[in-house]
């Protein structure tokens, strides 16, 4: 039976916990007539939360916000908000909030940015990294805010110092190119690090393909993120790479491209340690994104249409003012990436 207006409720949140009820009550109204939550608290069982539920509606108190961890705060922020974020960005969210375990059990009242800040500064991460940690602080005092659970957003006044040594993108030479392409099959990072170089793709896009989007018959795929340009955008595929993308849309335990981890879906800081590994053992130095810059060297070392480089590797360009690809727009870009040897 449906509580009344105003009641409260009742929800179980997703994932192994070990009290994964929640209860919930309104405490008020925004401006713009969004209702302000707070959580009564986390129960083992279902019975338990109805019951303190019907506590509170029998006589109501004054939420003690101030008890809430920082945990706490992220699990409700998760709760209220999966709907609406796609895989990568809460991949990327869960990365930040692993990275910031110091904090998990820490009273979210009593955290200023000194703690914030300090543990950006001590991080060992990339400064990309370090950024993605602020972004989820961010995230979560605005989510705090506007449930009457925090008074102040401490997480803006947080810095990410600017890198010192700015890396300086390595294309992969041909040497080492043909050095992956003899080790295929005896490194599991080989076969992801082979189609970065071959189709321009960022890593976060490479672990983001729905398989469901490859067309293999038609040598493209569907993928992207970042900008509105990089966004579903058509990724042509070099005849070299179909039969690696064949073999993994077959291989994989999900409903995404599974590369670098045995047929399962990938985060992001397994990507990287996987990557390392195996430059590594080739006795190579380069970072992930060497291979788009890779792809670029490559095809403009080929003669390529400029226009065509662009669209494939989610560039904007005064010559691309839409997402919108005819077959002709396809067979082109098919045409510039077979350039490549």
């Amino acid at each position: 039976m449906k509580n009344p207006n105003g009641y409260g409720s009742v929800f179980k949140l997703s994932g192994n916990r070990r009290k994964p009820w929640a209860v919930r009550v309104t405490t008020g109204w925004t401006d713009e007539g969004k209702q302000k939550f707070a959580y009564l608290g986390y129960y083992k069982t279902r019975k338990e939360a109805v019951i303190e539920l019907a506590k509170y509606n029998d006589q109501p108190y004054n939420v003690d916000k101030n008890r809430l961890t920082f945990k706490e705060i992220y699990e409700m922020f998760i709760s209220d908000n999966k709907d609406r974020m796609s895989d990568s960005v809460r991949r990327v969210i869960e990365m930040a909030y692993n990275l910031s375990s110091e904090l998990h059990d820490k009273r979210f009242a009593r955290i200023r940015k000194k703690h914030m800040q300090d543990l950006i500064d001590e991080s060992d991460k990339a400064h990309s990294t370090k950024k993605s940690i602020r972004s989820l602080f961010y995230r979560l005092y605005k989510y705090a805010i506007e449930n009457d659970l925090a008074d102040r957003n401490y997480a803006q006044f947080v810095t990410v110092k600017k890198e010192e040594n700015i890396s300086v993108r390595k294309p992969f030479t041909l040497e080492e190119i043909e050095l992956l392409w003899g080790n295929l099959g005896k490194h599991e990072a080989i076969d992801g690090t082979l189609v970065m170089i071959y189709t321009g793709m960022r890593p976060g896009e490479l672990i983001d393909i729905d398989i469901n989007n490859v067309h293999l018959d038609d040598r493209y795929l569907i993928g992207g993120i970042k900008t509105d340009a990089g966004k579903d955008r058509v990724i042509p595929l070099h005849k070299k790479i179909v039969p690696i993308i064949e073999k993994k849309a077959l291989n994989s335990k999900s409903d995404k491209l599974s590369f670098f981890d045995c047929g399962r879906a990938l985060g992001y800081a397994s990507f990287r340690n996987r990557f390392s590994h195996l430059m590594n053992k080739l006795k190579m130095v380069h970072r992930p994104h060497d291979c788009r810059h890779t792809f670029a060297t490559l095809m403009d070392n080929a003669g390529a249409n400029k226009v065509s480089i662009q669209r494939i590797m989610g560039h904007a360009s005064q010559g691309v003012t839409d997402a919108i690809y005819t077959h002709k727009d396809v067979d082109e870009l098919k045409k510039a990436v077979d350039l490549l040897d």
